[in-house]
């Protein structure tokens, strides 16, 4: 395996720097494929995986303002390496975070929450009574954009693929707040009419998928909609017929919440108005961590081989 549980000394304190004790960090997909080499990042190895997760401040370094022990931060930056008890890192690859959120909430904020809240907000001025279609509605992006627009009163139609315990997942779902879960191979039946009786066809479409999965989304987008892509699970090009190009005119767009941050280093702004949503939802309870299993740091072997296989509903989160 690539993975090795190791006892190393924390670094030394610099003027600039924080020790946090971390609390709990999520093993999402892109950590496997960072540290597998088939992620646009490439870390140098050896090198601590984890890219999310929530610290506890326990010390700071002489020229640190904006942080004090026992506050809450999680990473601002990709690569962090989250997967460890303790850390020293410098100021500003942190971002302090309300420690009144549940702690599972705050573990899981900073990847999938943000790629949601973006992809609902930058592509398209969606406003309420407008409807989404996605798919990979059961991943942690897509849990997360079916809480956010049901919140802004957007209707979502979420596409799984179909499998042993689909009403289970189905129900999940809906408790959510999702308007309508459908199998990748419902999109291509005629109920799917049924369907958009009641709600205007989707003017944006969310891919993480490719392949068939994202040509038959297409079809449902109004025209003029937008897709976008932030994933490509079935690791198959998206296929568009010319026909959707002249006669809808659709737009094909890309999102990478990594490149976004860089984007907008020195934008507060649009920063500071996104986490303060996310955190209001959440106190409201209309945003949720994922569906997540708990895993102590030794057990990480057993969570690593669960994040990895098919049909996954449970994020793991190791606790530090």
């Amino acid at each position: 395996s690539l993975f090795r549980l190791k006892d190393l000394e924390v670094a030394k304190l610099g003027v600039s720097d924080v020790h946090v004790k971390m609390l709990a960090a999520p093993i999402n997909p892109a950590d496997i494929n960072m540290i597998q080499g088939t992620y646009s990042i490439l870390s140098p190895l050896p090198t601590v995986g984890g890219n999310e997760g929530v610290g506890e401040v326990l010390e700071v370094g002489q020229r640190v303002t904006a942080l004090k022990p026992g506050d809450w931060v999680i990473p601002a930056v990709t690569g962090l390496g989250t997967w460890r008890t303790h850390g020293v890192f410098p100021e500003e690859t942190l971002m302090k975070v309300p420690s009144d959120i549940p702690v599972l909430c705050a573990a899981t904020l900073s990847v999938n929450p943000c790629t949601a809240y973006r992809m609902l907000a930058d592509f398209e001025t969606l406003v309420p009574g407008d409807s989404v279609i996605q798919n990979a509605a059961n991943s942690g992006v897509g849990q997360a954009v079916i809480q956010i627009a049901k919140a802004s009163g957007i209707k979502t139609i979420n596409v799984v693929r179909d499998r042993p315990d689909l009403p289970k997942l189905v129900e999940r779902l809906m408790a959510l707040g999702a308007d309508h879960v459908i199998t990748e191979e419902m999109l291509r039946k005629p109920e799917m009419k049924e369907i958009f009786k009641s709600i205007p066809n989707p003017r944006l479409a969310l891919n993480c998928v490719g392949g068939k999965s994202t040509t038959e989304m297409l079809r449902h987008l109004q025209p003029k909609g937008t897709m976008v892509t932030y994933g490509g699970m079935a690791k198959q090009p998206v296929m568009v017929p010319v026909s959707a190009f002249i006669f809808r005119d659709v737009r094909l767009r890309g999102f990478w919440m990594t490149q976004w941050r860089k984007e907008h280093k020195q934008d507060q702004e649009s920063l500071g108005s996104m986490m303060d949503t996310l955190y209001q939802l959440i106190r409201r309870g209309q945003l949720t961590a994922p569906a997540c299993t708990e895993v102590p740091l030794q057990d990480y072997k057993a969570a690593l081989e669960a994040a990895m296989k098919p049909f996954t509903s449970s994020k793991q989160i190791l606790l530090l």
